[in-house]
């Protein structure tokens, strides 16, 4: 492991010599006379902990800590000094310093222990903050991926609820990314250093799943051996998100629809009340509006759950997103599989363009690992792609991109793009078939390509 590197600065000789000697066994000791001296030693050198006197000739300890504050890899900064008093410590504080000792009390064990408390604490907040950073990589904005209106619209909600304690209910087909939504407004929230804790609500029984939520007490049921927290128990500051809403029985539905109008609860076999600060997240591939029209679903429940409703758009109804989410799956697989794929040929993209994916989000992407793990190249060719995909029972023609645009669920933007890519994929990319069927010059045809960053098609 190595040495902890310790810059003392004191104008007083006796006392930085005599700390250097009692130090150096534990810490790489480095003194300095002034800020000044101090501030060169900094700006070379990386050091764990400042310990340095307030008041000297020239800067003082405050602000030399201040400066070391804003290094990119601060120190641990103690003060030390003579003049102690709540204000000064306080004013340290603010400074950014991690401790304050007073030097007429300074002993050299408690010293050195409050060093290794403050470099824990250090330890842990940086430890902390690489988590966190993980999991917005994993779990942000970042990896919904999609440039159609649609996702647009997805992009704006989330940022809009995120931030608020409005209950979320997520809608759209199996394999449009409801969790990975769902885990967005969590992490992109007040909320994101508590739990997020996650129930499928289709993969437990009516008489399981209302203790999977509120928990049970022993003896609640056969079985209950032992006292049962809950979901909503264990997701207290953080978030619940429950996928499969529309499957919920109406027993569980009437204890839920009470929880979230007093955000209060029982658990199983108790007639204590138990109170939860949680946040609701919901999913669902279920029309709900129709099931609470068939009596299958409370409607005060329904309209308690969809404060915000969020809808994410099968994937044929997007599919200029297609080359983006197809070329960030590729990059993953690649990595993850040592292979040096790097791309696709554009016989391969025009069958991912034109595949109807029944699956959507979730089938495409097991169909790119799937033709990364049989690639022989660099690129992914129409034989590493999976049958059904190479057999594409439906075809995007330009009828269907233009009823999605009098539809609303393109712009002209978008509905430009696709047609530009259906022009060359019936041409098998020759471009002067492609304007002349588009009715356009080549010139403009080039301009078009280039405006859409599609010169590589």
């Amino acid at each position: 492991m190595t040495t902890p590197t310790l810059l003392i600065v004191d104008d007083e000789k006796p006392t930085r010599e005599g700390l250097r000697a009692a130090l150096e066994d534990k810490f790489d000791v480095y003194v300095a006379e002034d800020a000044a001296t101090a501030w060169q030693l900094l700006e070379k050198e990386d050091f764990t902990v400042l310990l340095t006197d307030l008041r000297m000739a020239g800067e003082d300890g405050l602000r030399l800590i201040q400066r070391a504050k804003s290094l990119p890899k601060p120190p641990v900064c103690i003060l030390m000094t003579a003049y102690g008093s709540e204000d000064v410590a306080v004013q340290a504080m603010k400074e950014g310093a991690d401790d304050y000792i007073s030097k007429g009390k300074l002993q050299i064990d408690e010293l050195e222990l409050r060093i290794q408390r403050a470099l824990k604490r250090q330890t842990l907040e940086v430890e902390n903050t690489q988590l966190h950073q993980r999991l917005d990589q994993k779990f942000g904005l970042a990896q919904i991926i999609g440039e159609s209106p649609a996702m647009k619209e997805v992009f704006e909600t989330l940022h809009a609820v995120a931030p608020t304690k409005a209950t979320v209910l997520i809608t759209g087909e199996s394999g449009t990314g409801k969790e990975l939504v769902a885990k967005a407004v969590h992490q992109n929230s007040p909320r994101a250093r508590g739990p997020m804790v996650t129930t499928n609500c289709a993969a437990l029984p009516a008489t399981l799943l209302e203790s999977e939520l509120f928990g049970a007490e022993r003896g609640a049921y056969t079985g209950a051996h032992e006292r049962r927290i809950g979901r909503i128990e264990q997701a207290q500051g953080g978030s619940l998100f429950l996928d499969e809403i529309g499957e919920l029985d109406p027993a569980t539905q009437v204890k839920l629809l009470r929880f979230l109008g007093e955000r209060t609860y029982e658990r199983l076999g108790s007639n204590k009340t138990l109170t939860a600060d949680v946040r609701l997240i919901t999913a669902t591939n279920k029309d709900l509006p129709a099931l609470v029209k068939a009596g299958r679903f409370r409607e005060d429940l329904y309209y308690r759950l969809a404060v915000v409703p969020i809808h994410l758009p099968p994937l044929r109804e997007r599919v200029v997103d297609i080359p983006a989410l197809a070329t960030a799956f590729l990059k993953e697989f690649a990595a993850d599989n040592g292979k040096p794929v790097k791309g696709f040929s554009t016989d391969a993209m025009d069958l991912l363009l034109r595949y109807h994916w029944p699956g959507n989000v979730r089938e495409l992407r097991a169909a790119v690992e799937h033709a990364v793990v049989l690639c022989r190249g660099e690129q992914v060719t129409p034989r590493d792609l999976p049958p059904a995909v190479r057999t594409p029972q439906a075809d995007y023609t330009e009828q269907q991109t233009r009823e999605q645009l009098a539809g609303g669920k393109l712009t002209m933007k978008d509905a430009e793009r696709q047609l530009l890519i259906h022009a060359l994929q019936e041409t098998d990319g020759n471009r002067s078939l492609a304007a002349k069927k588009l009715g356009i010059s080549r010139r403009t045809l080039h301009r078009r390509l280039h405006e859409f960053s599609l010169e590589g098609f």
